[in-house]
């Protein structure tokens, strides 16, 4: 993947911060979280934490690499990656994971985005999404 943002005239512009306000399962299971995801021209990182009825964390990742936005396609290039967290709602435990991949290693994960002036939803492959408000312009 190169690590270039493709975006065309008149395409959606991502760049800044944005706060997660829902994250829907498949199934349709909301879940409250928190966090920013953050994207430069070419570059993405996100750190999010996925809370109880009580607000306390109960799971959170750390992730990082580049992404290329191609009409309401969004890749991201997965080099960082760190998460652990307790069972909550539908969501397994998981045990706690580390890694940094080189490009040739580096996992794609194609998304589909619907991208507004002040909202963003990411389309995840596993069927879950979440709804992103912006928090920045840079």
């Amino acid at each position: 993947m190169v690590s270039i943002q493709a975006v065309e005239a008149g395409e959606a512009d991502i760049l800044g911060a944005w706060h997660p306000e829902q994250y829907v399962l498949e199934d349709g299971t909301e879940l409250d979280v928190s966090g920013l995801i953050f994207f430069t021209k070419s570059d993405w990182t996100v750190l999010f934490f996925v809370e109880d009825e009580n607000g306390e964390p109960r799971r959170g990742s750390g992730e990082g690499g580049t992404y290329l936005l191609v009409g309401d396609t969004l890749t991201f290039t997965h080099f960082y990656h760190l998460s652990a967290g307790d069972e909550i709602g539908p969501i397994a435990a998981s045990p706690l994971r580390m890694s940094v991949k080189e490009i040739e290693d580096a996992a794609e994960e194609p998304c589909r985005a619907e991208v507004g002036e002040e909202t963003m939803t990411i389309h995840f492959p596993s069927g879950n999404r979440m709804l992103f408000r912006k928090s920045s312009g840079y």
